[in-house]
């Protein structure tokens, strides 16, 4: 008989798990099903919990998610991204399949005193271009992580940042920040076919990164995006930008968690990101200043 990976076992042990709590249903349910493949859009409602406030609203402001997968606990302010699993982070494992790492990411390319702007739940008709132009002004690239719907209805946009020179990751299809407590399957088709929805978008230029929404990652839908090309990307410091909390906290923000590195996370989608434009052209320049060089995260 054939020994089982690693990967393969877990999957059968969280098949047999469901099996014995639910006398059969769950199983069926991590075997088949699919309830994100067609979702209707970014219903990215930020979510709030006792002592930390995640989550992500609308394009919309003030409009709440109605979307079933959304989660009412995630922690967008963990500090490395990870799912807290004991081999989510740490030195590289061998690559998988495509020759990509499995491990979260929170280095860059070049090393050293650099470091990554990464603009996450977009793209936005709206603010995007915003964000493109202050990128522009100061040579910067940075990683857009994508909505899945979000990209499909933009596809110019997308084709935009691409021939900026800018890199696309996956955000997957629903922002769900429980995906994580979510079968394997229903995880696999929201990190797959938002990245269907992304390539589509950008006539087929390559998504290169995976960010699970909220730091929702597990050894599994982080074996799914590296099995396909792409590098689970974490963070070391969360702008908090989506709750508004002015410009000058977004900027004192990133000066205080540098130290942490080099990762930075910012948002064009999700609600009005004029906060999120006015702290970029306040940053950009004063990392520049500080000695710091722009790279895009390491894969």
């Amino acid at each position: 008989m054939a020994r089982l990976t690693a990967h393969t076992r877990r999957i059968v042990m969280a098949a047999a798990t469901a099996v014995v709590l639910t006398g059969g249903v769950a199983a069926a349910v991590f075997l088949g099903s699919d309830t994100s493949a067609n979702g209707p859009g970014p219903a990215l409602a930020h979510s709030s919990s006792t002592g930390k406030s995640t989550g992500k609203s609308d394009d919309k402001p003030g409009r709440a998610s109605g979307k079933p997968g959304s989660s009412a606990s995630g922690d967008d302010s963990a500090p490395d991204g990870s799912d807290g699993s004991a081999d989510a982070t740490g030195p590289a494992a061998p690559p998988g399949a495509a020759g990509i790492s499995e491990v979260i990411d929170h280095e860059t390319e070049s090393g050293g005193k650099s470091v990554s702007i990464t603009i996450d739940d977009g793209p936005s008709p709206v603010w995007t271009p915003k964000i493109l132009a202050v990128l522009k002004q100061y040579d910067v690239k940075a990683t857009f992580c994508m909505i899945g719907p979000q990209a499909k209805a933009n596809p110019g946009m997308v084709k935009q940042i691409v021939a900026a020179g800018h890199r696309l990751c996956d955000h997957t299809v629903s922002h769900d920040e429980a995906m994580n407590k979510k079968p394997v399957a229903y995880q696999s088709s929201e990190v797959l076919d938002a990245q269907k929805m992304i390539e589509d978008a950008a006539d087929g230029a390559k998504v290169q990164y995976f960010r699970a929404p909220g730091g929702a990652f597990t050894p599994d839908n982080r074996h799914i995006a590296a099995s396909h090309g792409m590098r689970p990307l974490g963070w070391n410091v969360d702008t908090k930008d989506w709750k508004q909390p002015g410009t000058a906290t977004i900027v004192k923000t990133v000066k205080q968690e540098l130290k942490n590195g080099p990762i930075v996370l910012f948002h064009d989608g999700g609600g009005d990101r004029a906060q999120t434009v006015a702290a970029l052209k306040e940053l950009l320049p004063w990392l520049a200043q500080q000695g710091y060089v722009f790279s895009f995260p390491a894969i």
